[in-house]
């Protein structure tokens, strides 16, 4: 199955790429690939979503034309009502993909903004330990012995 979405350094498939012990695990390259993802993810959600509200809104306001049409025309009123009740149900989903769309921008915004200070605070380090020349210790390391970089 293809998620159509873009190819993103350090990430095969959605999954850290293992070729590459920068882009493993919590690595630089790694965590940022997962959120660019997580980001371009809700972006095409967001979209979705935006067609999904206005086609359930568009079929609700048909149906309740339907239903006041059904009333004058004095169809049996069970039949008005269910056609009332259909309406109903279709708005209360464009409304709910309309929340959607507001959870999708909002997963969207905070994805780009977290990496965007990710990239502003871990960048350089990233950018001079590799260019030192010098085999890094694993992400985490430090972290678990207790010693600091």
């Amino acid at each position: 199955m293809s998620d159509n979405l873009p190819a993103i350094p350090g990430m095969n498939k959605g999954v850290p790429s293992s070729t590459d012990s920068a882009s493993t695990g919590n690595g630089f390259l790694a965590l940022a690939g997962r959120t660019a993802k997580l980001a371009a993810s809700a972006l095409f959600l967001k979209e979705g979503m935006h067609l999904l509200h206005s086609h359930m809104q568009a079929n609700a306001n048909a149906a309740m034309r339907l239903s006041e049409m059904c009333g004058q025309a004095e169809v049996e009123p069970r039949f008005t009502s269910m056609i009332e009740d259909t309406s109903t149900a279709l708005t209360g989903v464009a409304e709910a993909s309309g929340e959607m769309v507001n959870a999708a921008d909002a997963v969207d915004t905070d994805a780009r903004g977290f990496n965007g200070a990710h990239e502003r605070e871990y960048r350089p380090g990233y950018e001079a330990s590799n260019g030192s020349g010098v085999q890094q210790a694993k992400p985490g390391f430090y972290r678990r012995t207790g010693r600091r970089r």
